[in-house]
Parts: structure tokens; sequence; C-alpha cells
């Protein structure tokens, strides 16, 4: 009978089995019932093998018990049993997209973009069973540097190798939140501590979470801070990468497209804000104020600067469709390379955790801004 069936473990197999459809089949739906199907897919989607070692101490613990073979012991076995296999199916389905990113790469660069660029390899025992280490030891964080006078909404944290090195190349990141929460400290950790391990410098910051153009404006006054302040930290503020996700790639897109434009640098119009390149990952183009103004897609011309643009095909939040038409028009007009990365089977904020599908995307960013600089440097 189920009284016999420790009640934890048919709660953790339903759990389990939930989360699982949710990754293997993502679906949008409104409110809070979105919000949950959403979270429980996306972290299953990407640590699929530490999922599955959740509900083993409970799969013990019911095996040990003196009559496991109940009704409710059978149907806890069979769910957890198929949603294992979906686990698998999962995992592999993260294994058979390695390739993706190296192919958008060349597919847009050239078959040779390597040349110059040195290749990285992922940590698998990282991926497939430490995914929550997002941190790394040869990394310092230094923490709430002001760069404007707005309280904390105007702080930032630099990321930088423990060595201190000098003249490092700046990626500056926004964070997501649909400009109703986030935060610098949450998002992008693998890739934020990847390339500070990597020599660059890495700038985080929170942004004013109130209406178009205030974020915009503070988007431009990390940048300015970079340009003014970057130097005592070890940045070369020549070299500047503008990155963000969601929300943060709204602003990473902006702040790209619209270079040195008074109407966003109120009081610092003085100061160069334009940057090497855009790296935008699951972000969202479209209006914030229903002015149309108000789309980075409205700024997008042939001056654009190089753009890495990575979105999910299975993305319930930002629907991959957004991405393509904005994609499409930065191809159409800008004379940079535009490189799309549309990753099968991946979710809103696939790079929370240092997965497997993070960690090459975080590469292939490396690769991207190695390829980007080379270039600039062989002109």
């Amino acid at each position: 009978m189920l009284s016999n069936l420790p009640v934890g473990f048919l709660l953790t197999v339903l759990i389990l089995g939930v989360a699982t459809v949710c990754a293997l089949w993502p679906k949008r739906a409104p409110g809070p019932l979105g919000t949950g199907m959403y979270l429980a897919g996306m972290g299953v989607n990407e640590i699929p093998l530490v999922a599955a070692l959740w509900a083993v101490p409970g799969t013990v613990l019911t095996l040990a018990d003196d009559d496991p073979l109940t009704p409710g012991g059978i149907l806890g076995a069979v769910i957890l049993v198929v949603a294992w296999v979906g686990l698998g199916v999962v995992a592999y389905r993260a294994v058979r997209s390695a390739d993706v990113p190296e192919a958008a790469m060349r597919a847009s660069l050239g078959t040779d973009w390597r040349s110059g660029v040195e290749p990285g390899r992922p940590n698998l025992l990282r991926a497939f069973l430490l995914p929550f280490l997002r941190r790394r030891r040869d990394v310092e964080r230094v923490r709430n540097i002001a760069y404007d006078d707005g309280g904390r909404r105007h702080l930032l944290d630099v990321y930088r190798h423990r060595s201190r090195p000098q003249g490092c190349p700046v990626f500056a990141h926004f964070h997501g939140g649909h400009f109703v929460s986030g935060a610098k400290n949450r998002e992008s950790l693998p890739l934020l501590y990847h390339l500070a391990s990597r020599g660059w410098l890495c700038v985080s910051a929170n942004y004013r979470l109130t209406s178009f153009p205030d974020y915009v404006v503070d988007a431009k006054r990390v940048l300015a801070w970079v340009q003014e302040q970057g130097a005592s930290y070890g940045a070369d503020p020549s070299v500047v990468f503008v990155a963000g996700n969601s929300a943060g790639g709204y602003l990473a897109s902006f702040a790209a497209l619209t270079p040195n434009q008074p109407e966003y640098q109120p009081g610092f119009e003085g100061i160069d804000t334009s940057v090497t390149a855009a790296v935008c990952q699951y972000g969202y183009y479209g209006t914030t104020a229903g002015d149309p103004r108000s789309t980075p897609a409205a700024h997008v011309s042939e001056e654009a600067p190089p753009f890495l643009v990575v979105h999910g095909d299975r993305d319930t939040m930002v629907p991959v469709e957004w991405t393509r038409e904005f994609v499409a028009e930065l191809k159409a007009a800008s004379r940079e390379p535009v490189v799309y990365m549309e990753l099968p089977d991946a979710q809103h904020t696939f790079d929370y955790f240092n997965s497997l599908r993070a960690q090459l995307v975080a590469e292939r960013i490396e690769a991207f801004a190695g390829w980007v600089r080379s270039r600039a440097n062989a002109r």
C-alpha cells in the first residue's frame, strides 16, 4: 500500500519526472505556471546527470525497506526508470549538439577562422558532475565599484586574474531579468570566470530597473567607466566587448549599435562608448516603451560592429523566432560579420550552470573575441 512507502521517495520521483518532461518538451505558458515549468526544465536540461543522482538516496532507502514491492513502490520505480531514460535522452541531446557552436563559427567566419585562435576544451568532470562550481580559484572578484551615484543600481564588479595583469581586453557584461529583477553577481558566472582566467578583465554591472532610456544610459555609463577608470584595474580601454543575457542582451546590442549618441549619454557626451564587438545570449530585441526607437533593431546600420548572437531553439521565455528576425536585419545591414549560434534543445539561461553547453559556448565566445582581435591587428 502507499502508506508503506516513504512519502519522500514518491515525491522525489514525481518531481524528477515532471522536471524531465519540462526539459524534453518545454512549453510556453502564462504566469507562474510558465515560470515554474521553465525553471524545472532549464535546470534538468543542463545538469541531467546530477538530476538523476538526486533520486539515488531515496531509492536506496526504499530498496532497504522490509517490503519495497508495494503498489506505491512499484509506481515510484516505474516513474523513476522512465525519468532516468528521459534524462539519458537529455544528456545525449547535449552531447550530440556539441559541434553546433563550431559549425556556426565556420559558417559565418570561414573554414580557416581558427587560424591564430587557440582552441579550448570543455572540462567534462565539471560539466557532468560538478556543474555548480561556477567560480575559479585563479580569479579574483573586486566587488561593488561605483560607476555613478545611483546607489546599488550603479555598482559593478570586476573579475580579473589573481596575477593582476595589465593591458587586458575588456568584457563588459549586463545581467537579465526582464528589466524588473536580476543582479550583477548571479548570471553567466562560468563565462566571466573563464574569460578572467584567460587574461580578460570582465566587468559585470547592475543598472536601473526603471524605464527606457534609463537602463541604456546606465549601460553607456559602464562603458564610459571602462574608458576613464578601467586602466587602474588592468584594462586596455581600446578593446571593449559588450555582452549580456536576456534583457542584458538588449542592453549590449543597443549600446553596440548606438556609439556616442548624445541622447543616450547625458552629461558624458564626450566620452567614447564605441565597442570592438558585441556578444548577446538569448536576448530580447523588441521595444520596451512603446517607442519604435526603443528597440535595438531600429539602430541597425552598416556601421554595426561584429556580433555574436546565441539563442536556444527551446527558449520559452524569449522565442527564438524573434532573435532570427533581429539577426536577419543585422546581416542585411552590417558590413561586419554576424555569427548566429542557434543551440538545439537549449532553454533560456542555459549558461547558469557550468554545464557542457555553457562551457562550449564560453569557449566559442572567447574564440570569437580572439578572431575579432586578430583580424583587427592584421589590418
